[in-house]
C-alpha cells in the first residue's frame, strides 16, 4: 500500500506541473520532488534523484523561476556525469539538455542556449526527439531575427526520413516553416501554413489547431487582409475557450489587441511589451545577480577547501619524498655494502683459484724437480726441460690472470680462442663481428673475456674434444654467446667447478647455464 502511494502521489504531481488546474499546483509539486530527491539520494537512488530534479527544473520554469530551474538542471547532469552507468541516462541527459536551452532562450542567452539545444541532439534516441529539439532551435533563431538560420534548421527537420508518420510533428515543423517563410516574404508561406493547418484539424490537435489559427491570422493580418485575420483569431479564441487555459486565453485576447486599429491601443500594445521586456531584463540581471552571489560564495568555499586539500596533498608529498630519500639513501649504502661483500668475495675466490693452479701445477712440477734431482744426477737437458715446463705454467697463470686489452676486444678474444685451436681442436666462431664491443662496458667485457677463458680451459683439460663452436648474437642491448664442444661430457654436479663462471656472469647482472650428458659433449649459454 505505501508503494502504490507512493506511485499515486508522483502520478498526482507530476500531472500538477504538466497540467496545472490553479497557482498552488507547481509549487506544491516542486516541494513534493525536493523532498523526493533528498530521500533517492540517502538511499544512493542516482536515477530517481535525476528524475526528481528534471520535475523541478520544470515546474520552476514554468513558475518564471529561470535559475532555480537551470540549478536542478545543472545538479541532475552532475549526477549523471557522476553515475557508473551513463548509457542507460541518456533520455534524461537528452531532457535536461533540452530543458536548458529552454530556460537560456527565454532568459536572453542565446549562444549558450544553442549550445544547449546542440548537446541534446547528439543525445537524441529517436527520429521524434530530433525533430522536436530541431524544431526548438529554429524557434530560438526566429527569436533572435536570424530567419535564415531558423528556416535552414526547419527543412533540415522536414527532410529527415519518415518525418510525415508523425503528423504532429510534422504539422508544428510546417506551421513553423510556415512563419518564417512569411517573414521572408517567401510564395510558399501559405500553402504550408494550411498545410498544417489540415493536419492538425485531422489530428484534432487542439494546442496545435490554436497555433496554426494564430499563426494564419497574423500572416493575413500582415498582408493587411483585415477580414482573414480576424476570422481566424475568432477561430483560436474559441480553441483556447475550449480549452479552457488561461494563458492560452490570455494569447488569444492578445492577438486581438495586437490587430486592433485604434493607435492608442497599437501604442499600448507596445508601450506593454516594452514594459514587459525591460521587466523581463530586470528579472533576469537580478537573478543573474543573485546566482553569481551564490556562485561566488560556493566557489570561495570550494577554494578554501581546496586551498587545505593542496596543503595536506604538499605534505603527504613531502612525507613520501622525505620517506623515499631516506630509503633511497639506505637503498645506496646497502647496495654499496653487498657490492663491497661481492667484491671481497670475488677477490677471496680468485685468490684461492689462482693459488690452488699455482700449488696444483708450478709447486708440484718444482718438487717433484727436487725429488728428481735428489734420488739421482739428472742430465742437464733434462733440467731444463723441466724447468721450461715450470715456466710455462706459471706464464699461463699470469696470462689467464693479466689485464683485459677492452680497447680492442675484438681482437683480444679472436687470440684467446686462436690459442686453443691445434691440430687436434677446431675452433669455430660466428658472428663475432657483428657484436658492437664499443657500448659494452669495461667491466662485462673484461668478465665474459675471463668466462670464455674459462669454459676454453676447461675444455682443453678435461673434454677431449675434437670442434669448439662459439655463436655470438645481439639484439638490442642484449648480448648471446651460446659455447658447444663435441667433448665427452659430463654429468653435471656442483657446475663441475664452474662456479666461478657463474659468479663472474652474476656480478655484471647476466645469466650462464650449462647443459651436458656424458658423451653428449657441453654447452654453455650466456646472456648479458
Amino acid at each position: 500500500m505505501i508503494g502504490q502511494y507512493q506511485i499515486d502521489s508522483t502520478n498526482y504531481h507530476y500531472n500538477h506541473i504538466l497540467n496545472p488546474q490553479y497557482s498552488s499546483d507547481i509549487p506544491l509539486a516542486i516541494n513534493y520532488y525536493t523532498r523526493s530527491k533528498e530521500n533517492h539520494l540517502k538511499a544512493k537512488n542516482t536515477y530517481g534523484a535525476i528524475k526528481d530534479l528534471r520535475m523541478i527544473a520544470i515546474g520552476q520554469f514554468e513558475i518564471g523561476n529561470s535559475f532555480d530551474s537551470e540549478t536542478a538542471t545543472v545538479e541532475a547532469l552532475r549526477l549523471i556525469d557522476n553515475a557508473s552507468h551513463t548509457d542507460t541516462l541518456v533520455e534524461a541527459r537528452k531532457g535536461l539538455y533540452n530543458q536548458l536551452g529552454r530556460i537560456y532562450r527565454a532568459t536572453q542567452r542565446y549562444d549558450e542556449a544553442i549550445k544547449a539545444y546542440g548537446n541534446a541532439l547528439q543525445f537524441s534516441a529517436n527520429q521524434n526527439d530530433s525533430l522536436t529539439i530541431l524544431n526548438n532551435i529554429g524557434n530560438l533563431y526566429k527569436d533572435m531575427g536570424r530567419y535564415e538560420k531558423a528556416l535552414e534548421r526547419f527543412e533540415l527537420a522536414l527532410a529527415k526520413k519518415d518525418v510525415q508518420k508523425n503528423p504532429i510533428s510534422y504539422a508544428r515543423l510546417l506551421d513553423n516553416k510556415g512563419d518564417i517563410q512569411a517573414k521572408l516574404d517567401h510564395p510558399e508561406a501559405l500553402p504550408n501554413l494550411e498545410l498544417a493547418l489540415k493536419l492538425r484539424e485531422r489530428e484534432n490537435d487542439m494546442p496545435g489547431k490554436y497555433s496554426s489559427y494564430r499563426s494564419l491570422a497574423l500572416y493575413y493580418f500582415d498582408k493587411n487582409d483585415t477580414t482573414m485575420a480576424l476570422d481566424f483569431a475568432n477561430q483560436a479564441y474559441e480553441v483556447a475557450k475550449t480549452m479552457n487555459s488561461l494563458t492560452y486565453l490570455e494569447n488569444a485576447l492578445w492577438l486581438f489587441v495586437s490587430m486592433s486599429p485604434d493607435p492608442k491601443i497599437v501604442r499600448f500594445e507596445k508601450i506593454s511589451d516594452s514594459i514587459e521586456k525591460e521587466k523581463q531584463l530586470a528579472e533576469n540581471k537580478n537573478a543573474f545577480m543573485k546566482y553569481n552571489v551564490e556562485k561566488e560564495r560556493k566557489n570561495t568555499v570550494a577554494a578554501q577547501l581546496e586551498k587545505e586539500r593542496q596543503k595536506t596533498w604538499t605534505i603527504f608529498i613531502l612525507a613520501i619524498a622525505l620517506l623515499g630519500l631516506v630509503l633511497t639513501i639506505l637503498f645506496y649504502f646497502i647496495i654499496r655494502a653487498k657490492h663491497k661483500q661481492e667484491n671481497i668475495t670475488q677477490v677471496y675466490t680468485t685468490e684461492k683459484r689462482i693459488s690452488k693452479k699455482v700449488h696444483d701445477e708450478v709447486a708440484n712440477d718444482v718438487y717433484k724437480l727436487m725429488a728428481k734431482l735428489q734420488s739421482k744426477p739428472a742430465g742437464k737437458d733434462e733440467i731444463l726441460d723441466d724447468l721450461e715446463s715450470i715456466y710455462n705454467k706459471s706464464r699461463d697463470i699470469s696470462k689467464e690472470n693479466s689485464a683485459v686489452d677492452v680497447e680492442n676486444f675484438n681482437e683480444v678474444l679472436s687470440d684467446l680462442l686462436m690459442g686453443y685451436q691445434n691440430e687436434d681442436v677446431s675452433v669455430i666462431r660466428r658472428n663475432a663481428a657483428t657484436i658492437d664491443w664499443d657500448v659494452v662496458p669495461d667491466i662485462k667485457k673484461t668478465n665474459i673475456y675471463r668466462v670464455i677463458q674459462e669454459l676454453m680451459t676447461n675444455m682443453a683439460k678435461h673434454s677431449n674434444a675434437t670442434a669448439v663452436v662459439l655463436n655470438f648474437d645481439q639484439k638490442g642491448k642484449a648480448i648471446t654467446i651460446k659455447y658447444a664442444d663435441n667433448g665427452k661430457g659430463c654429468v653435471l654436479k656442483n657446475k663441475n667447478g664452474l662456479q666461478n663462471a657463474e659468479s663472474r656472469i652474476a656480478a655484471i647482472k647476466g645469466t650462464i647455464t650449462f647443459e651436458s650428458e656424458p658423451n653428449k659433449g657441453f654447452k654453455a649459454t650466456i646472456i648479458i
